[in-house]
């Protein structure tokens, strides 16, 4: 794995605990040789998150769209910053330089960058794994909504699964580390023999 996409909130958040999982993460990746593709950004915890990863020696691409660099929010220091148009070219580009994807705490932009990601998965369209750092509880009452859509059968237990869950930083990496894709065909062609029926 030569590089993580980590998605987090442009505000530092609430907690301290948030701000000091995204220092944890970006010098984990650092340290273990791993790059870390994100937003561009130089507030919260994705200014903390580059900062971080830098510090302890390590690549940190940024992409980020023209509209937000103009407003000063691009981080000047990281190793390779990419303006692009559009905030749908920013997320291809992002997918597209990562090997694995991880999510820190964030906002409505962040829950979209993650569930793109794992739908992407769950399809077939990628086979990178996504995880998920649920640090104080942040994501507690998500994972419950998910067990609900579950129950209700909107997704399968095996797509929830993919959705590597961990609340330490160099757990949810080793997971990534050692994920393998289950094969997306063997799911949609039961879906479509059930419908069929």
């Amino acid at each position: 794995m030569r590089r993580v996409c980590v998605y987090a909130g442009s505000s530092a958040g609430a907690r301290p605990e948030f701000a000091a999982a995204a220092r944890e993460l970006g010098t984990l990746l650092a340290t273990r040789g791993i790059g870390v593709v994100y937003g561009g950004g130089n507030v919260g915890l994705m200014g903390v998150l580059a900062d971080a990863a830098l510090a302890a020696g390590g690549e940190v691409i940024g992409i980020i769209p023209h509209t937000l660099a103009e407003k000063e929010l691009a981080h000047a220091g990281v190793t390779r910053l990419d303006a692009v148009e559009t905030m749908h070219e920013r997320k291809a580009r992002m997918a597209a330089e990562s090997d694995g994807f991880i999510a820190l705490p964030g906002g409505i932009g962040t829950l979209e960058e993650l569930f793109e990601s794992l739908t992407w998965l769950q399809l077939g369209l990628h086979a990178k794994p996504v995880g998920l750092l649920n640090i104080a509880g942040y994501y507690d009452r998500l994972l419950a909504f998910l067990e609900t859509m579950e129950t209700e059968r909107f997704i399968r237990t095996e797509h929830r699964a993919m959705l590597l869950v961990e609340s330490e930083p160099a757990r949810v990496l080793d997971r990534l580390l050692a994920f393998t894709a289950p094969s997306a065909d063997k799911w949609l062609d039961r879906f479509a023999a059930e419908n069929q029926a």
